[in-house]
């Protein structure tokens, strides 16, 4: 009996590393990407450059939060303030539009983000999304960036 194969641009990013439930104030949530398959260009909700953080759900969609600096704060231009901003409202369960549930298939999971800092697995990941949004100067300068210890 044979199985019917995914294509390779079918996987979902979903997997055993990727944090399931919405993480406590300092908890490890993952950090996305989009894939080939979502089109920012069209997009009402993620826009270029955003940072964008979440965690898995048990029916295996994504529950996102992201933050783009739509209205241009100076202390939001970094990419590394855009993620911790929309980790920020995550785990304070901040009211806010800038919110979605996803199909793994449209974002790719490059790294984690927790009360302390970011760690990229996948920074040449960050590097393109950075680079098709045209914002390759808000890039992070290191794969781990630390704003506390603990």
């Amino acid at each position: 009996m044979s199985q019917e194969r995914t294509p390779l641009h079918e996987v979902s990013t979903y997997s055993k590393d990727t944090p399931v439930g919405c993480p406590d104030l300092n908890g490890r949530a993952a950090v996305f990407v989009p894939t080939a398959l979502f089109d920012v260009n069209s997009s009402t909700t993620i826009r270029k450059g955003a940072g964008i953080v979440g965690y898995g759900n048990p029916d295996g969609s994504l529950t996102i939060y992201f933050e783009a600096n739509r209205f241009d704060e100076s202390s939001l231009h970094k990419w590394e303030n855009k993620a911790r901003k929309a980790y920020d409202r995550m785990v304070a369960g901040a009211p806010t539009v800038s919110k979605a549930k996803m199909d793994p298939k449209m974002v790719e999971q490059i790294g984690y983000i927790d009360g302390s800092g970011i760690q990229l697995k996948q920074p040449e990941s960050l590097q393109h999304w950075l680079e098709v949004s045209n914002a390759t100067d808000t890039a992070p300068a290191d794969a781990i960036i630390v704003w506390k210890t603990k």
